[in-house]
């Protein structure tokens, strides 16, 4: 009897440790096809990474940042950021109809699928453009937020982004499909990146969307990493044969956050093992400390399950778009407006689906014959610890107008590291424009007294950075209504209004500085 049962128990011993065995085999093969897809990648001649520190701006790696790339997709990240402005000023609302021309409905594949004279939510839009990478979606948010014209939507792009000191980038498209002056660099997505989670925190838990539900279809998100890379919350693919695979991935893990770039990979395997990569290399790095509530939001995961967006009302779509254009800024003061308010509640938490790989097809995806390369991603030795406005010093040239489109304008503004922490104003009478010079916003009000009221407060809470600050309130239009802007002013250089905004956040303030 004892003989039995220490058969049985041998066996089932053996049994054990052969799953186990059969398990880490897997999961060695699993890391060795990664390794060899990250070293294919670093050989690939149309690669550029980067990796930037969240939290202090810094960089940690980066490989052909500033070489001009296509952006494909990418460029629905800059489609989404103005959505977001839009629904933060108030000029237009999750559930306000979306309509499609006949232009958006003729956009090449992926797409909804949206005929001519259809509507969306704004929120569909957004939800098909970070999970099927949407490009009738995209066409369409762009021509209503640009009065009826995409193009002028990607004029109003082009001058955000150069705002955001995305300097050596221009738009010519809502949604990424080729165009051969539409161009961007690594430098400039990762800025647009940090820029999406710090500015519009209560939005950016869309881009962790794994699935939702349009119509009878469930449609999947295409961001791999989502959900199998611990920390990744976001952000965007693209892929077109002329701009290879492209991928910009946000990061937080125990206090450290990360933004990774990477352009012109050679396939979707090879591209997402870069990712995860650069990703095991250089989060290690990156700091605990430093101005986390100033470059990126901190919240907690979503729980799982799949989005069922209210559905459209049609009845007013057709005045959609007059209704945004009378409230869109021409682009010079669209160039100039670095106001972003940091208000409204966090979005449901709603957005987490199990996750299944749908193929990326703006284009037909070419083979790739991935050879093995021996060629890693460079050593920690060569990591760059050097600010982004620290590198836009160091770095090449400026393209020549031969080269670069004219649209390509220079901007020193370098918002991603001048977003950080702090608030307070002076008292004084509020004016129109307010003074000339550098300004920092903390809030937009629909009243100019609650304005006023709002920087009295944060004043008091302000100390010395803000003790020659004047205070005063912007009027605009949005969505018909009157709001105010919330501001200070007075200050000599970009310098002084950043401490104050840091002096700020400090306090618990939300705050943007910016040049008036």
């Amino acid at each position: 009897m004892s003989r039995s049962v220490s058969s049985v128990s041998s066996s089932r011993s053996g049994s054990f440790f052969a799953r186990l065995l059969a398990i880490l085999s897997v999961a060695v093969t699993i890391v060795m096809v990664d390794s060899v897809n990250a070293d294919a990648e670093a050989a690939n001649p149309k690669y550029a990474g980067i990796v930037v520190d969240a939290k202090t701006g810094n960089v940690l790696y980066s490989e052909n940042a500033d070489r001009l790339q296509y952006p494909a997709s990418l460029t629905k990240m800059m489609t989404l950021y103005m959505t977001f402005e839009a629904l933060e000023q108030g000029r237009i609302r999750l559930d306000t109809p979306v309509p499609f021309s006949a232009h958006a409905a003729a956009q090449a594949p992926t797409k909804l699928g949206v005929r001519a004279g259809g509507t969306i939510t704004v929120e569909q839009g957004i939800l098909g453009l970070v999970t099927l990478s949407a490009n009738d979606a995209a066409t369409a948010l762009g021509e209503m937020l640009g009065g009826g014209s995409e193009d002028r939507f990607a004029q109003l792009m082009t001058a955000k982004a150069h705002a955001l000191g995305m300097t050596r980038t221009t738009y010519r498209n809502a949604n990424g499909l080729p165009n051969t002056a539409q161009m961007t660099t690594a430098r400039d997505q990762a800025r647009l990146g940090i820029a999406l989670r710090q500015h519009f925190p209560q939005y950016y838990g869309y881009f962790s969307t794994r699935a939702f539900k349009f119509g009878s279809r469930t449609i999947r998100s295409h961001n791999r990493l989502v959900g199998s890379v611990r920390g990744v919350d976001g952000i965007k693919t693209g892929y077109t044969r002329a701009a290879g695979f492209n991928l910009v991935s946000s990061v937080q893990v125990d206090g450290k956050s990360i933004v990774g770039v990477v352009m012109g990979g050679a396939s979707t395997p090879a591209r997402d093992a870069q990712m995860r990569n650069l990703i095991a290399t250089y989060l290690p790095k990156a700091s605990s400390r430093g101005g986390s509530s100033a470059l990126i939001a901190q919240a907690a995961p979503a729980p799982a399950m799949i989005v069922t967006p209210a559905p459209v009302q049609p009845q007013k779509a057709q005045q959609v778009a007059k209704t945004i254009t009378a409230a869109q800024p021409p682009v010079s003061a669209a160039a100039a407006d670095l106001s972003l308010p940091h208000k409204g509640p966090l979005p449901d938490a709603r957005y987490q689906v199990a996750e299944t790989e749908v193929a990326y097809a703006e284009t037909a995806a070419p083979k790739s014959d991935n050879p093995l390369v021996a060629q890693p991603i460079p050593a920690p030795a060569k990591v760059k610890t050097m600010t982004f406005k620290q590198q836009a010093a160091a770095a090449a040239p400026k393209p020549t107008p031969a080269s670069v489109p004219s649209e390509q304008g220079d901007t020193s503004v370098d918002n991603v590291t001048t977003a950080s922490t702090t608030p307070s104003p002076t008292r004084a009478a509020s004016t129109s424009n307010g003074p000339a010079g550098w300004v920092v916003q903390v809030g937009v009000s629909p009243s100019r007294q609650m304005a006023m009221e709002l920087l009295e407060g944060a004043k008091s809470k302000g100390g010395k950075a803000l003790a020659s600050a004047k205070p005063f309130a912007v009027a605009y239009a949005a969505g018909g209504d009157q709001l105010y802007r919330a501001r200070f002013g007075g200050f000599d250089d970009q310098r002084d209004a950043v401490n104050a905004c840091k002096a700020l956040k400090k306090a618990g303030i939300k705050c943007w500085a910016a040049a008036q």
